[in-house]
Protein backbone atom coordinates (compact mmCIF):
# COMPACT_ATOMS: atom_id res chain seq x y z
CA UNK A 1 0.00 0.00 0.00
CA UNK A 2 1.00 3.50 -0.78
CA UNK A 3 0.03 7.08 -0.35
CA UNK A 4 1.32 9.51 -2.91
CA UNK A 5 0.09 11.23 -5.91
CA UNK A 6 -2.22 9.57 -8.33
CA UNK A 7 -0.42 9.58 -11.74
CA UNK A 8 2.31 8.10 -10.48
CA UNK A 9 1.60 4.16 -10.76
CA UNK A 10 4.50 2.55 -8.79
CA UNK A 11 2.09 -0.44 -7.24
CA UNK A 12 4.00 -2.32 -9.49
CA UNK A 13 7.13 -1.97 -7.50
CA UNK A 14 5.63 -4.18 -5.03
CA UNK A 15 3.96 -6.35 -7.14
CA UNK A 16 7.12 -7.25 -8.67
CA UNK A 17 8.93 -8.07 -4.94
CA UNK A 18 10.00 -4.67 -3.79
CA UNK A 19 9.31 -4.09 -0.12
CA UNK A 20 8.32 -0.77 1.40
CA UNK A 21 11.74 0.69 0.88
CA UNK A 22 12.00 -0.26 -2.79
CA UNK A 23 8.83 1.51 -3.44
CA UNK A 24 9.62 4.88 -1.02
CA UNK A 25 12.52 5.19 -2.96
CA UNK A 26 10.48 4.80 -6.48
CA UNK A 27 7.95 7.36 -5.31
CA UNK A 28 10.96 9.79 -4.41
CA UNK A 29 12.25 9.44 -7.65
CA UNK A 30 9.26 9.84 -9.60
CA UNK A 31 8.65 13.31 -7.36
CA UNK A 32 11.28 14.37 -8.57
CA UNK A 33 9.82 15.33 -11.95
CA UNK A 34 6.58 15.97 -11.14
CA UNK A 35 7.03 18.06 -7.97
CA UNK A 36 10.35 19.66 -8.57
CA UNK A 37 9.50 22.93 -6.87
CA UNK A 38 9.03 20.66 -3.53
CA UNK A 39 11.46 18.09 -3.70
CA UNK A 40 14.26 16.32 -6.04
CA UNK A 41 17.88 15.46 -5.71
CA UNK A 42 19.15 18.06 -4.93
CA UNK A 43 17.24 18.35 -1.86
CA UNK A 44 17.43 16.13 1.61
CA UNK A 45 15.65 13.06 2.83
CA UNK A 46 14.32 11.16 6.12
CA UNK A 47 13.18 7.82 6.62
CA UNK A 48 11.82 6.20 9.88
CA UNK A 49 11.69 1.74 8.45
CA UNK A 50 9.81 -0.51 10.53
CA UNK A 51 10.97 -3.71 10.48
CA UNK A 52 8.51 -6.42 10.40
CA UNK A 53 11.52 -9.22 10.78
CA UNK A 54 12.94 -8.07 13.94
CA UNK A 55 9.93 -5.37 15.07
CA UNK A 56 12.53 -2.57 15.20
CA UNK A 57 12.48 0.52 14.40
CA UNK A 58 15.26 2.18 12.51
CA UNK A 59 16.42 5.75 11.18
CA UNK A 60 17.91 7.33 8.39
CA UNK A 61 19.16 10.65 8.53
CA UNK A 62 20.11 11.57 4.86
CA UNK A 63 20.30 15.68 5.24
CA UNK A 64 23.14 17.62 4.24
CA UNK A 65 25.98 19.43 6.16
CA UNK A 66 27.55 22.77 5.56
CA UNK A 67 30.49 23.67 4.00
CA UNK A 68 33.90 22.98 6.09
CA UNK A 69 34.88 26.79 5.30
CA UNK A 70 31.32 27.72 7.07
CA UNK A 71 33.01 29.50 9.78
CA UNK A 72 31.32 32.31 11.07
CA UNK A 73 34.68 34.52 10.79
CA UNK A 74 34.11 33.44 7.19
CA UNK A 75 31.20 34.22 6.86
CA UNK A 76 31.72 37.85 8.83
CA UNK A 77 34.58 38.81 6.21
CA UNK A 78 31.42 38.06 3.66
CA UNK A 79 29.60 40.51 5.51
CA UNK A 80 26.72 38.48 7.03
CA UNK A 81 26.79 38.67 10.76
CA UNK A 82 23.54 37.76 13.07
CA UNK A 83 22.22 41.34 13.13
CA UNK A 84 22.88 41.49 8.47
CA UNK A 85 21.51 37.76 7.41
CA UNK A 86 21.78 36.16 4.01
CA UNK A 87 18.99 36.09 2.06
CA UNK A 88 17.15 32.65 1.85
CA UNK A 89 17.62 32.07 -1.40
CA UNK A 90 21.58 32.66 -1.19
CA UNK A 91 24.27 30.48 -2.08
CA UNK A 92 24.91 30.24 1.63
CA UNK A 93 22.11 28.44 2.01
CA UNK A 94 22.89 25.28 -0.01
CA UNK A 95 24.00 22.51 2.46
CA UNK A 96 25.25 19.17 0.23
CA UNK A 97 22.11 18.06 -0.88
CA UNK A 98 21.59 14.74 0.98
CA UNK A 99 18.67 12.79 -0.84
CA UNK A 100 20.70 11.19 -3.39
CA UNK A 101 23.16 9.01 -1.00
CA UNK A 102 19.48 8.47 1.44
CA UNK A 103 17.84 7.13 -1.75
CA UNK A 104 20.53 4.78 -2.69
CA UNK A 105 21.34 3.84 1.41
CA UNK A 106 17.21 3.41 2.09
CA UNK A 107 17.27 0.75 -0.90
CA UNK A 108 20.81 -0.74 0.25
CA UNK A 109 20.36 -0.95 4.23
CA UNK A 110 16.20 -1.70 4.33
CA UNK A 111 15.15 -2.74 0.52
CA UNK A 112 14.68 -6.14 -1.11
CA UNK A 113 17.69 -6.36 -2.11
CA UNK A 114 17.89 -5.39 -6.02
CA UNK A 115 19.92 -3.89 -8.02
CA UNK A 116 20.95 -0.18 -8.27
CA UNK A 117 21.50 2.17 -10.75
CA UNK A 118 24.69 1.84 -12.33
CA UNK A 119 26.61 5.00 -11.00
CA UNK A 120 25.17 5.12 -7.25
CA UNK A 121 26.49 7.53 -5.19
CA UNK A 122 30.05 8.73 -7.06
CA UNK A 123 27.59 9.62 -9.94
CA UNK A 124 26.31 12.82 -8.03
CA UNK A 125 29.08 13.20 -5.31
CA UNK A 126 31.65 13.02 -7.54
CA UNK A 127 32.77 13.99 -10.90
CA UNK A 128 30.92 16.14 -12.68
CA UNK A 129 27.78 16.32 -11.03
CA UNK A 130 29.71 17.34 -8.12
CA UNK A 131 32.21 19.88 -10.04
CA UNK A 132 28.89 21.80 -11.52
CA UNK A 133 26.80 21.42 -8.44
CA UNK A 134 30.04 23.48 -6.66
CA UNK A 135 30.61 25.61 -9.31
CA UNK A 136 26.92 27.15 -9.58
CA UNK A 137 27.26 27.23 -5.83
CA UNK A 138 30.24 29.07 -5.45
CA UNK A 139 28.90 31.50 -8.42
CA UNK A 140 25.92 32.59 -6.24
CA UNK A 141 28.19 33.53 -2.85
CA UNK A 142 28.01 29.66 -1.47
CA UNK A 143 31.04 28.11 0.29
CA UNK A 144 30.02 24.09 -0.68
CA UNK A 145 32.90 22.58 -2.55
CA UNK A 146 33.44 19.39 -4.33
CA UNK A 147 35.39 18.32 -1.35
CA UNK A 148 32.52 18.43 0.57
CA UNK A 149 30.10 16.57 -1.49
CA UNK A 150 32.84 13.68 -1.49
CA UNK A 151 33.13 13.83 2.38
CA UNK A 152 29.32 13.47 2.74
CA UNK A 153 27.46 10.41 4.62
CA UNK A 154 24.18 9.41 5.30
CA UNK A 155 23.72 8.23 9.18
CA UNK A 156 21.65 5.85 10.54
CA UNK A 157 20.12 7.43 13.82
CA UNK A 158 18.53 5.95 16.70
CA UNK A 159 15.16 6.94 16.39
CA UNK A 160 13.62 8.84 19.77
CA UNK A 161 10.30 8.11 20.99
CA UNK A 162 7.66 8.77 23.71
CA UNK A 163 4.29 7.05 24.79
CA UNK A 164 1.29 8.17 24.63
CA UNK A 165 -1.98 6.33 25.73
CA UNK A 166 -0.87 3.06 24.71
CA UNK A 167 0.78 3.83 21.69
CA UNK A 168 4.86 4.38 21.50
CA UNK A 169 4.86 7.30 18.66
CA UNK A 170 8.40 7.72 16.68
CA UNK A 171 10.75 10.92 15.12
CA UNK A 172 13.58 11.21 13.83
CA UNK A 173 16.31 13.00 16.69
CA UNK A 174 17.67 16.32 16.90
CA UNK A 175 18.41 18.30 14.24
CA UNK A 176 14.90 17.22 12.97
CA UNK A 177 11.80 19.18 14.63
CA UNK A 178 10.18 15.72 15.44
CA UNK A 179 11.07 16.55 19.26
CA UNK A 180 8.74 18.87 19.06
CA UNK A 181 5.75 16.87 18.68
CA UNK A 182 7.20 14.41 21.39
CA UNK A 183 7.09 17.13 23.94
CA UNK A 184 3.63 18.39 23.14
CA UNK A 185 1.85 14.94 23.01
CA UNK A 186 4.13 14.45 27.05
CA UNK A 187 2.21 17.52 27.56
CA UNK A 188 -0.82 17.17 26.26
CA UNK A 189 -1.13 13.81 27.72
CA UNK A 190 -2.04 15.14 30.97
CA UNK A 191 -5.48 16.58 30.11
CA UNK A 192 -8.43 14.74 29.42
CA UNK A 193 -9.05 15.43 25.71
CA UNK A 194 -11.74 12.90 24.89
CA UNK A 195 -13.94 15.13 27.66
CA UNK A 196 -13.63 17.77 25.00
CA UNK A 197 -15.51 18.65 21.64
CA UNK A 198 -12.66 17.72 18.97
CA UNK A 199 -11.51 20.96 17.88
CA UNK A 200 -13.90 23.55 20.27
CA UNK A 201 -11.84 26.29 21.70
CA UNK A 202 -11.08 24.22 24.81
CA UNK A 203 -9.83 21.72 22.90
CA UNK A 204 -7.85 23.73 20.73
CA UNK A 205 -6.34 26.24 23.64
CA UNK A 206 -4.29 23.31 25.54
CA UNK A 207 -3.26 22.43 21.96
CA UNK A 208 -1.81 25.88 21.20
CA UNK A 209 -0.05 25.99 24.31
CA UNK A 210 1.37 22.72 24.24
CA UNK A 211 2.64 23.59 21.22
CA UNK A 212 3.90 26.91 21.79
CA UNK A 213 5.80 25.60 24.82
CA UNK A 214 7.47 23.21 23.06
CA UNK A 215 8.25 25.39 19.92
CA UNK A 216 10.52 27.29 22.30
CA UNK A 217 12.51 24.91 24.23
CA UNK A 218 12.83 23.01 20.46
CA UNK A 219 14.14 26.53 18.76
CA UNK A 220 16.39 26.83 21.14
CA UNK A 221 17.88 23.26 21.99
CA UNK A 222 17.28 21.44 18.73
CA UNK A 223 20.99 21.44 17.00
CA UNK A 224 23.26 19.31 15.36
CA UNK A 225 24.27 16.88 18.34
CA UNK A 226 27.68 15.85 16.74
CA UNK A 227 28.53 19.63 17.45
CA UNK A 228 26.56 20.41 20.65
CA UNK A 229 24.79 18.86 23.37
CA UNK A 230 21.21 18.52 22.72
CA UNK A 231 19.22 17.69 25.87
CA UNK A 232 17.13 15.26 24.51
CA UNK A 233 16.25 12.80 27.19
CA UNK A 234 15.33 15.25 29.83
CA UNK A 235 13.29 17.29 26.95
CA UNK A 236 11.16 14.33 26.98
CA UNK A 237 11.18 13.10 30.47
CA UNK A 238 7.39 13.12 31.94
CA UNK A 239 8.62 14.88 34.97
CA UNK A 240 9.65 18.18 32.64
CA UNK A 241 6.76 17.57 30.25
CA UNK A 242 4.27 17.91 33.61
CA UNK A 243 6.63 20.76 35.02
CA UNK A 244 5.40 22.88 31.64
CA UNK A 245 2.09 21.34 31.33
CA UNK A 246 1.72 23.33 35.00
CA UNK A 247 2.46 26.45 32.52
CA UNK A 248 -0.65 26.30 31.01
CA UNK A 249 -4.02 28.37 32.16
CA UNK A 250 -6.49 26.56 30.77
CA UNK A 251 -8.89 29.74 30.52
CA UNK A 252 -6.21 32.19 29.27
CA UNK A 253 -3.31 32.23 26.98
CA UNK A 254 0.08 32.70 28.10
CA UNK A 255 1.36 36.20 27.05
CA UNK A 256 4.92 34.96 26.38
CA UNK A 257 6.45 31.59 26.50
CA UNK A 258 9.90 31.33 27.61
CA UNK A 259 12.56 28.15 26.62
CA UNK A 260 12.36 25.94 29.79
CA UNK A 261 15.53 24.19 31.89
CA UNK A 262 14.95 21.03 31.28
CA UNK A 263 19.10 20.52 32.39
CA UNK A 264 19.05 17.90 35.52
CA UNK A 265 22.70 19.04 35.78
CA UNK A 266 8.18 25.49 2.82
CA UNK A 267 8.24 23.08 0.78
CA UNK A 268 8.64 19.16 0.87
CA UNK A 269 6.86 16.08 0.11
CA UNK A 270 5.73 13.11 2.54
CA UNK A 271 4.69 9.62 1.53
CA UNK A 272 4.25 6.46 3.08
CA UNK A 273 4.56 2.67 1.79
CA UNK A 274 3.20 -0.50 3.78
CA UNK A 275 3.92 -4.09 2.17
CA UNK A 276 2.79 -7.81 2.37
CA UNK A 277 5.42 -8.76 4.70
CA UNK A 278 4.16 -6.30 7.50
CA UNK A 279 7.34 -3.57 6.34
CA UNK A 280 6.44 -0.15 6.46
CA UNK A 281 8.86 3.22 5.46
CA UNK A 282 7.80 6.88 6.41
CA UNK A 283 9.69 8.98 4.05
CA UNK A 284 10.08 12.45 3.72
CA UNK A 285 12.31 14.44 0.72
CA UNK A 286 11.66 18.49 0.68
CA UNK A 287 14.26 21.07 -1.50
CA UNK A 288 12.94 23.76 1.98
CA UNK A 289 11.68 26.54 0.34
CA UNK A 290 9.55 26.62 -3.36
CA UNK A 291 12.36 25.45 -5.55
CA UNK A 292 15.35 25.64 -2.89
CA UNK A 293 17.27 28.56 -3.80
CA UNK A 294 16.53 27.99 -7.21
CA UNK A 295 20.00 27.67 -8.20
CA UNK A 296 20.57 25.04 -11.37
CA UNK A 297 23.90 23.36 -11.68
CA UNK A 298 24.83 23.54 -15.50
CA UNK A 299 23.56 20.64 -17.27
CA UNK A 300 22.12 18.76 -14.18
CA UNK A 301 17.98 19.88 -14.54
CA UNK A 302 17.81 20.06 -10.71
CA UNK A 303 17.70 22.49 -8.39
CA UNK A 304 19.68 23.26 -4.93
CA UNK A 305 17.92 23.67 -1.49
CA UNK A 306 18.60 26.11 0.91
CA UNK A 307 18.66 24.11 4.58
CA UNK A 308 21.10 26.70 5.76
CA UNK A 309 18.53 28.78 6.24
CA UNK A 310 18.12 26.68 9.38
CA UNK A 311 21.13 27.83 10.46
CA UNK A 312 21.33 31.01 13.48
CA UNK A 313 24.45 33.49 12.78
CA UNK A 314 24.25 34.08 16.62
CA UNK A 315 28.00 32.74 18.55
CA UNK A 316 25.96 31.86 21.29
CA UNK A 317 23.30 29.87 19.72
CA UNK A 318 23.46 26.24 19.88
CA UNK A 319 22.33 26.13 16.19
CA UNK A 320 24.72 28.62 15.28
CA UNK A 321 26.69 28.23 11.67
CA UNK A 322 29.75 25.93 11.30
CA UNK A 323 31.86 23.68 9.07
CA UNK A 324 30.29 20.56 8.58
CA UNK A 325 27.69 20.77 10.91
CA UNK A 326 23.76 20.33 10.24
CA UNK A 327 21.09 22.64 10.44
CA UNK A 328 17.52 23.03 12.09
CA UNK A 329 15.80 20.63 10.03
CA UNK A 330 12.17 20.80 9.67
CA UNK A 331 10.99 17.64 7.60
CA UNK A 332 9.91 14.98 9.67
CA UNK A 333 8.44 11.34 9.04
CA UNK A 334 7.01 10.19 11.60
CA UNK A 335 5.81 6.45 12.86
CA UNK A 336 3.62 4.65 15.75
CA UNK A 337 3.60 1.23 17.44
CA UNK A 338 2.05 -0.10 20.30
CA UNK A 339 3.62 0.46 23.46
CA UNK A 340 3.25 -2.80 24.44
CA UNK A 341 3.65 -5.25 21.98
CA UNK A 342 6.13 -3.25 19.48
CA UNK A 343 3.86 -4.26 16.64
CA UNK A 344 3.64 -1.25 13.91
CA UNK A 345 0.48 0.50 14.05
CA UNK A 346 0.82 3.56 11.53
CA UNK A 347 3.16 5.43 9.70
CA UNK A 348 1.69 8.97 8.95
CA UNK A 349 3.81 12.72 8.42
CA UNK A 350 2.04 15.85 7.83
CA UNK A 351 4.66 17.87 5.33
CA UNK A 352 4.67 22.12 5.94
CA UNK A 353 8.13 23.57 7.40
CA UNK A 354 7.31 24.44 10.92
CA UNK A 355 3.69 22.63 10.42
CA UNK A 356 4.86 19.21 11.03
CA UNK A 357 5.07 18.62 14.22
CA UNK A 358 1.98 20.63 14.51
CA UNK A 359 0.06 18.43 12.40
CA UNK A 360 1.74 15.29 13.75
CA UNK A 361 -0.18 15.95 17.08
CA UNK A 362 -3.19 16.91 15.64
CA UNK A 363 -3.66 14.20 13.00
CA UNK A 364 -2.66 11.30 15.95
CA UNK A 365 -4.90 13.00 18.51
CA UNK A 366 -7.29 12.85 15.96
CA UNK A 367 -7.18 9.26 16.25
CA UNK A 368 -6.13 8.11 19.47
CA UNK A 369 -8.08 10.92 20.69
CA UNK A 370 -11.65 11.03 19.09
CA UNK A 371 -11.60 7.31 17.58
CA UNK A 372 -11.39 8.66 13.91
CA UNK A 373 -9.97 6.52 10.56
CA UNK A 374 -7.26 7.88 8.83
CA UNK A 375 -9.16 9.72 6.01
CA UNK A 376 -11.41 11.83 8.65
CA UNK A 377 -8.01 12.00 10.85
CA UNK A 378 -6.73 14.17 7.80
CA UNK A 379 -9.81 15.62 6.66
CA UNK A 380 -10.33 17.22 10.29
CA UNK A 381 -9.78 21.35 10.24
CA UNK A 382 -6.34 22.27 11.54
CA UNK A 383 -4.56 25.45 13.76
CA UNK A 384 -1.09 26.03 12.97
CA UNK A 385 1.23 28.87 14.84
CA UNK A 386 3.00 31.46 12.83
CA UNK A 387 5.81 33.11 12.79
CA UNK A 388 7.04 30.38 15.05
CA UNK A 389 11.06 30.26 13.08
CA UNK A 390 11.17 34.85 13.36
CA UNK A 391 15.02 35.91 14.41
CA UNK A 392 13.90 36.76 17.99
CA UNK A 393 12.07 33.96 18.87
CA UNK A 394 15.35 31.74 17.35
CA UNK A 395 18.04 33.41 19.77
CA UNK A 396 16.24 34.35 22.54
CA UNK A 397 13.62 31.05 22.97
CA UNK A 398 10.29 33.12 22.97
CA UNK A 399 7.21 31.73 21.34
CA UNK A 400 4.92 34.25 20.91
CA UNK A 401 2.92 33.09 17.74
CA UNK A 402 0.28 34.52 15.64
CA UNK A 403 -2.41 31.42 15.30
CA UNK A 404 -4.52 30.40 11.94
CA UNK A 405 -7.50 28.66 11.94
CA UNK A 406 -8.16 26.62 9.13
CA UNK A 407 -11.87 27.28 7.64
CA UNK A 408 -14.35 24.99 9.37
CA UNK A 409 -13.92 25.68 13.09
CA UNK A 410 -17.26 27.06 14.25
CA UNK A 411 -17.54 30.65 14.82
CA UNK A 412 -18.32 30.27 18.78
CA UNK A 413 -15.37 28.39 19.17
CA UNK A 414 -13.12 30.64 17.04
CA UNK A 415 -14.45 34.12 19.32
CA UNK A 416 -13.90 31.79 22.60
CA UNK A 417 -10.23 31.71 21.52
CA UNK A 418 -10.10 35.29 21.07
CA UNK A 419 -11.70 35.89 24.44
CA UNK A 420 -9.10 33.90 26.32
CA UNK A 421 -6.12 35.87 24.43
CA UNK A 422 -5.39 34.26 21.39
CA UNK A 423 -4.02 35.88 18.31
CA UNK A 424 -6.38 34.73 15.36
CA UNK A 425 -7.05 34.72 12.02
CA UNK A 426 -9.19 32.53 9.45
CA UNK A 427 -7.01 31.03 6.79
CA UNK A 428 -9.55 29.82 3.79
CA UNK A 429 -8.75 29.29 0.17
CA UNK A 430 -5.48 29.07 -0.59
CA UNK A 431 -3.91 30.17 2.86
CA UNK A 432 -4.98 26.40 3.61
CA UNK A 433 -2.18 25.54 2.22
CA UNK A 434 -0.45 25.98 5.15
CA UNK A 435 -2.06 23.55 7.11
CA UNK A 436 0.22 21.23 5.50
CA UNK A 437 -0.27 17.46 3.56
CA UNK A 438 -0.03 14.59 5.46
CA UNK A 439 -0.58 10.62 4.41
CA UNK A 440 -1.90 8.28 6.56
CA UNK A 441 -1.32 4.44 6.47
CA UNK A 442 -2.33 2.20 10.12
CA UNK A 443 -2.56 -1.60 10.04
CA UNK A 444 -5.55 -2.37 12.02
CA UNK A 445 -8.18 -0.67 12.94
CA UNK A 446 -6.46 0.56 16.61
CA UNK A 447 -7.66 3.57 16.70
CA UNK A 448 -11.44 2.64 17.02
CA UNK A 449 -10.53 1.44 20.51
CA UNK A 450 -11.09 3.06 23.51
CA UNK A 451 -7.59 1.73 24.85
CA UNK A 452 -6.20 4.17 22.15
CA UNK A 453 -4.03 1.28 20.47
CA UNK A 454 -3.21 -0.78 23.91
CA UNK A 455 -3.39 -3.95 22.09
CA UNK A 456 -3.08 -4.62 18.01
CA UNK A 457 -6.56 -5.61 16.63
CA UNK A 458 -7.43 -8.61 15.33
CA UNK A 459 -7.89 -7.48 12.25
CA UNK A 460 -4.38 -6.22 12.12
CA UNK A 461 -3.14 -7.66 9.24
CA UNK A 462 -5.57 -5.45 7.28
CA UNK A 463 -4.25 -1.89 6.23
CA UNK A 464 -6.22 1.49 6.40
CA UNK A 465 -5.01 4.47 4.65
CA UNK A 466 -5.94 8.22 4.03
CA UNK A 467 -4.81 11.53 1.96
CA UNK A 468 -5.00 14.53 2.46
CA UNK A 469 -7.72 16.37 0.80
CA UNK A 470 -5.74 19.68 0.78
CA UNK A 471 -3.41 17.84 -1.97
CA UNK A 472 -3.21 15.80 -4.71
CA UNK A 473 -2.26 12.49 -2.68
CA UNK A 474 -4.48 9.53 -3.15
CA UNK A 475 -4.17 5.95 -1.93
CA UNK A 476 -3.19 2.78 -4.23
CA UNK A 477 -2.75 -0.90 -3.03
CA UNK A 478 -3.23 -4.02 -4.54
Amino acid sequence: MLTYLPWIDLVDILLRGGNAADAAVAVAAALNVTEPCSTGIGGDAFCLFYDAQSGSVKGLNGSGRASSQATLSCLAGLGFTKDCLFSKRHGLTVTVPGAAAAWVDTVENFGSGKELASQGKPGFYCGRVARALSQAVQQHGGLITVEDLQAHQTTFDDPISTSYRGVRVWEMPPSGQGLTALMALNILEGFDLQALRPNSAEYLHLVIEALRLSFADTMWYNADPSHVTVPVQELLSKDYAARRRDLIDPDRATADVLKGSPFTSSDTVYFCTADADGNACSFINSNYMGFGTAIVPEGCGFTLQNRGCGFSLDPAHPNVMAPNKRPYHTIIPSLVTSDTTGELLSVFGVMGGFMQPQGHVQVLLNQVEFGMNPQQALDQPRICLEDVDRDDGVHVGSINSKVLLEEGIADDDVQMLRTMGHPVSIASGYKRSIMGRGQVITRGAWWAKPSGGADVCSDAAVYWAGSDPRADGCVAAY
